[in-house]
């Protein structure tokens, strides 16, 4: 179940779900490469998520072999841990949680999702554990088109929120951002609704057509990864802009992510464990 993370902001993870029923059409790239490995075989299948039925007696088995060498496990690069609309998924993830901070582990969680209140009961999850958001627009006719499965944005804001004004750590992750002519939208708008986390990731579009079309993609990126960067600094909010979002400028100012990046390794050469999935 667990793996080191070859993400550039995370250290291990768990993907207790094969699939996900947000459908997201950015593309998404887990879906293509889970296609590509033979995993599945076409979209409608993706939007049929399987839990891993031994998630818990795995973990329980692995937990003390590595529990010394995990700093943090993040849930979830491959599928989504509160996938809307489906409670015994968010069922399961919670009680994922609980087991890896009742062992001292701590979380991070990103999700398309509504978080549960009950995250905020620091003596059962732990009160280090840091909760997401992805969040890339505010224009529900785009997330309806792009994001079909998902929670509307203002439901994701609120339960963040809830969650932020309860003391825990809140972050979003604005990535992939679209394009203008994906979707006109005022990014200092997205900002101004999203000051109360304590980071912010930020990240471009990739593997779509339609955004490697933009005239200006290069220059549009850059400023707007610098239009995150200095909101951040002025409400003194972390950030991390995602490797080659900056183009040029990012070799000229290392310093813009406030975290230090490691090897970022792509998706498709990370090596899942074969799990025992049921369907759901």
């Amino acid at each position: 179940m667990l793996y080191k993370s070859g993400v550039e902001y995370a250290d291990y993870c768990i993907n207790h779900v094969e699939g996900c029923s947000h459908g997201c059409r950015f593309p998404c790239y887990a879906m293509m490469m889970k296609k590509r490995c033979g995993i599945i075989s076409s979209y409608e299948e993706w939007l049929e998520p399987k839990i891993v039925e031994n998630a818990l007696e795995l973990l329980d088995a692995e937990i003390p072999k590595l529990r010394n060498k995990i700093k943090s496990v993040h849930l979830c690069f491959t599928t989504d841990p509160f996938m809307h609309g489906w409670k015994e998924i968010s069922d399961l993830t919670l009680k994922i949680i609980e087991e890896l901070n009742q062992n001292g582990i701590k979380c991070t969680v990103l999700t398309k999702g509504v978080y549960p209140k009950e995250l905020i009961d620091t003596q059962k999850y732990g009160k280090d554990n840091e909760y997401a958001i992805t969040l890339v627009s505010l224009d529900e006719n785009f997330r309806k088109q792009f994001e079909p499965g998902t929670a509307p944005y203002s439901d994701r804001i609120e339960s963040l929120k809830y969650l932020s004004d309860q003391g825990l750590k809140t972050w979003i992750s604005m990535e992939p951002y679209p394009t203008p002519n994906l979707v006109k939208q005022d990014l200092k708008e997205i900002l101004e609704k999203i000051g109360f986390v304590d980071e912010i990731i930020f990240g471009k579009l990739n593997y779509n057509v339609k955004t490697s079309e933009f005239e200006n993609n290069k220059s549009f990126y850059e400023k707007r990864a610098k239009m995150v960067v200095n909101f951040c600094e002025n409400n003194r909010i972390n950030y991390h802009i995602k490797r080659g979002t900056w183009g040029e400028t990012e070799k000229k100012n290392k310093n813009f992510s406030k975290k230090k990046q490691s090897e970022l390794n792509d998706i498709s050469r990370l090596k899942l464990p074969l799990l025992q999935y049921q369907l759901s």
